[in-house]
């Protein structure tokens, strides 16, 4: 790719520090953006940008200025995410709309910003979806719903910006081990309970997730767009 800098909204820790991490061992200039302001440490360039998704004055700044410095973007990975385990028929609507400007307006936001940069000479828009956007999970509305739809937003992205040479690709993780699940899996009958229904005997990493995303986006596969590619152990396939 002709960019060399890669710009991850939510890096300070999970899956979002992982995707940082590993497209600076790939050779990339990383911007680490979350409200933290902090990424783990990684071979070659990465850097933190302290950030809320949310505002979306600060994050055109932040995207712009990053693209100049890094001498051209590659493209953006979405990976700041908010979930709240409320029954449904108890989700306030104050909690709904936290959870969707999060996990699904700031992802659009960030592909809008990012695409001037990208249509100059192509790259990518990814995003992390969930197997939870194909699944009925309860107590989990608001987050599942959020998910889907940024499924729908990559078909229609990859539609529309397809003649810029920009590739759009959705990434549907399962249950994988993160700082947001951590209290909850170190409970060994909750770890067993989890890994019985997933196929492969285990939960996944976050290095996984991280290493499949360069992989896919770096596979100079220019055909591949607007698709969810889901990594779950199998466990979205068992009957």
């Amino acid at each position: 790719m002709p960019g060399r800098g890669v710009f991850v909204a939510g890096a300070s820790s999970g899956i979002g520090a992982a995707v940082a991490v590993e497209w600076a061992k790939a050779g990339y200039v990383v911007a680490g953006a979350s409200r933290r302001g902090t990424v783990p440490p990684a071979e070659g360039k990465l850097t933190p940008v302290r950030l809320d998704v949310t505002d979306h004055a600060a994050m055109a700044t932040a995207v712009d200025e990053f693209a100049a410095a890094s001498g051209g973007l590659a493209g953006v990975v979405h990976c700041a995410g908010y979930q709240e385990f409320t029954p449904s028929s108890d989700l306030p609507m104050d909690g709904l709309r936290a959870v969707l400007e999060t996990n699904l307006v700031s992802a659009v936001r960030l592909a809008q910003l990012a695409r001037p940069h990208l249509a100059e000479h192509g790259g990518f828009v990814a995003f992390i979806g969930s197997f939870y956007g194909d699944l009925g999970v309860p107590r989990s509305l608001a987050y599942s719903a959020s998910k889907a739809a940024l499924a729908s937003v990559a078909r229609t992205l990859a539609v529309e910006w397809a003649g810029s040479g920009i590739a759009v690709v959705n990434f549907a993780p399962g249950y994988v081990e993160t700082e947001l699940n951590a209290e909850y899996l170190v409970d060994p009958a909750n770890r067993a309970r989890i890994e019985r229904r997933i196929p492969v005997g285990r939960v996944g990493t976050a290095d996984e997730i991280g290493r499949l995303i360069v992989a896919v986006l770096t596979a100079d596969c220019g055909f591949l767009t607007g698709e969810t590619i889901t990594i779950d152990g199998a466990q979205g396939r068992r009957q």
